[in-house]
């Protein structure tokens, strides 16, 4: 990597954390020295984490129903597709959703309402009863995922 505007060297310390060769330039004296102790101080990152790319697929599945189990969402709460109120959903007690006549997983009512397949995760919202948000209820599976990782 070229950097002709070095500055305090981000660019190198960067690099270097990810095993990268970088030329920096840099007139000024003062900002030399701190880019110097700062790219210094840095330890590369091990080698399997800068190369080692994990796919989502590679990720714990968490089913839709561990949400219920751990009180994250609750039977009769509203869903909203695409966070529209004229696309509600209520969450059953069985870990299905029902959409007016459509009944089913997160995935197969999204793909009913799309016309197309479609990620329920990422397309369903809940309401957040703190904060009265709506936030994607993947970020409920990402709390289940924390709570078994740990």
């Amino acid at each position: 990597m070229l950097d002709p505007f070095f500055g305090t060297g981000t660019t190198g310390a960067v690099a270097k954390k990810l095993h990268r060769r970088w030329i920096g330039i840099e007139r000024d004296e003062r900002y030399i020295e701190v880019a110097q102790t700062r790219i210094d101080g840095i330890q590369p990152a091990p080698l399997d984490d800068v190369f080692i790319f994990k796919s989502k697929r590679d990720r714990a599945r968490v089913p839709f129903g561990a949400l219920l189990e751990r009180g994250l969402l609750q039977p009769g709460q509203e869903l909203y597709f695409h966070n529209r109120d004229d696309q509600a959903a209520v969450v059953l007690a069985n870990g299905q959703i029902r959409h007016a006549q459509l009944t089913g997983s997160i995935h197969e009512v999204s793909r009913a309402l799309q016309n197309a397949p479609c990620n329920g995760w990422e397309h369903w919202y809940y309401r957040d009863l703190a904060t009265n948000e709506r936030r994607p209820i993947d970020r409920l599976r990402e709390i289940v995922r924390a709570e078994t990782a740990a």
